[in-house]
């Protein structure tokens, strides 16, 4: 008499789901997190994000606002999760960096550190000569 045990060997599988490890993290000035946990392969990065719990500790990440990344590379909320990946999720900005640049350079100018004409560095030849 034989057994056929395949059936119980596709039982043992199906329970058996595969976990892959991922760390999320967040911060602010004052307060960094970064959180390891174990979840099930196939897992997205937003179920990734809401198993964490960081949503708790930071109440103001809000997910349809806050853009979200997989080692410093923008992905989407519905992107599936590899082994060892660190979600980072990102604080929106306070201020445009081109506007910001755009200020100091202004006032560089304004206070003399900057060359009216180029917008570069003072050259103290060309100030010397003017003189």
């Amino acid at each position: 008499m034989s057994i056929d045990n395949s059936a119980l060997d596709n039982l043992g599988d199906a329970s058996a789901v595969e976990k892959i490890t991922i760390e999320v993290v967040y911060g602010v000035p004052h307060k960094q997190k970064i959180l390891t946990l174990l979840v099930d392969s196939g897992c997205t990065v937003e179920q990734g994000i809401v198993e964490s719990g960081i949503i708790a500790l930071f109440p103001e990440i809000d997910l349809s606002k806050n853009k979200v990344g997989v080692w410093n590379r923008a992905v989407k909320l519905s992107e599936t999760l590899n082994d060892l990946d660190r979600i980072e999720v990102y604080r929106p900005l306070i201020a445009d960096p081109k506007d910001v640049r755009k200020r100091r350079a202004e006032k560089a100018k304004q206070e003399g550190r900057a060359d009216k004409t180029t917008g570069g560095r003072v050259n103290p030849l060309r100030a010397e000569s003017k003189k």
